[in-house]
């Protein structure tokens, strides 16, 4: 059986689903609870399907409030953007872009990006959810997820990828302390705990160091960076720029550090939401990013393998390593879906 749910319906079942209660969504929408709980039956009833499980305190969605859910967000969204560019046609896109990462990725990607976002765009809030669980972008939990994996959900748009380059870090005194050689297991390490400890670095350090056994542990990342900085050890770190530039703060130590240990960063957004403006914006400005990323690594990696021979003449058909970089590159990008231009 199809049915017309209208807008005012659809409006009142997302307001209800946000409050999560009656009463509380009553007076958001400024109408009596009585004639909020018959529009709801109504909606129900049309469906065949009840939408919400009422409680003494509150109420949840049932299977079918949950799939209906993230098309209603999505249309909400739809007509706040409709509705400000009728209100002002030469007005800047705004509005709250929501993102969620893993702790490491939040700290030290996520948060200096915001600096860049907020002197390009103040108009945009980037609201960054810092976790080691997996949001759903169908339901509407993220606009966007960065992500060490492509996801191979048909809704999910893989955007961009890269791979950011990392290295041991700590701090200038810790690292002054230090013998004039030194290994891994010469170090203090700082390491994930609890329900986190066989997160990435700790297997490749254990696979490093016989008996290993880090000199302190946390389940919070931004910790774990706090006890780098007091000088408590050594903790691999990524390579991002802000870390690269930013004076006395922690310092690259000499190691050679597992192939294994990588990390790969992957911008995933859904498809209802991929021409929404102001998450289109902040989409482009993180595939700037990611570009500016390559370019870096490239540059590193042409500067450590690259002899320097002062007077050699390359021959015209013999590929230069900038071309090798550059169609490495490409090659990388070539892999991952097309971003709508």
């Amino acid at each position: 059986m199809k049915v017309d749910l209208q807008w005012d319906d659809l409006r009142i079942f997302l307001a209800v689903a946000d409050a999560g209660s009656l009463s509380a969504a009553a007076r958001r929408l400024k109408v009596s609870q009585p004639t909020l709980s018959r529009r709801i039956a109504e909606m129900e009833y049309a469906l065949g399907d009840a939408l919400f499980v009422r409680k003494s305190q509150g109420i949840s969605l049932t299977k079918t409030g949950t799939r209906l859910l993230p098309a209603v967000q999505g249309m909400a969204q739809w007509a706040t953007e409709a509705n400000r560019s009728l209100d002002a046609k030469n007005s800047p896109v705004s509005g709250r872009v929501r993102i969620t990462a893993a702790p490491a990725f939040a700290f030290d990607f996520l948060a200096p990006f915001a600096e860049r976002l907020k002197r390009k765009h103040p108009q945009i809030t980037l609201e960054v959810l810092a976790s080691t669980e997996r949001l759903n972008l169908s339901l509407g939990e993220a606009d966007i997820a960065l992500r060490k994996q492509p996801s191979d959900d048909p809704d999910l748009i893989t955007v961009d990828e890269v791979i950011l380059p990392i290295g041991a870090y700590a701090s200038r005194d810790y690292a002054r302390r230090l013998p004039a050689t030194y290994d891994f297991r010469d170090l203090d390490w700082i390491a994930w705990a609890g329900q986190h400890e066989m997160a990435s670095p700790n297997p490749e350090l254990a696979g490093k160091i016989p008996d290993f056994r880090p000199a302190f542990t946390s389940d919070d990342y931004s910790v774990q960076v706090a006890a780098c900085h007091a000088g408590l050890g050594a903790m691999i770190l990524l390579k991002t720029p802000h870390r690269l530039t930013r004076p006395g703060g922690l310092v690259e130590l000499k190691l050679k550090l597992p192939t294994t240990l990588r990390a790969p960063l992957t911008i995933i957004c859904h498809k209802r939401m991929a021409d929404l403006p102001k998450v289109r914006l902040v989409v482009d400005l993180l595939r700037q990013e990611f570009a500016d990323l390559r370019k870096s690594e490239v540059s590193e990696r042409l500067r450590m393998v690259t002899p320097k021979m002062p007077g050699k003449v390359r021959d015209s058909n013999e590929a230069s390593p900038n071309s090798r970089g550059a169609k490495l590159g490409q090659e990388r990008i070539e892999r991952v879906h097309r971003w709508p231009t």
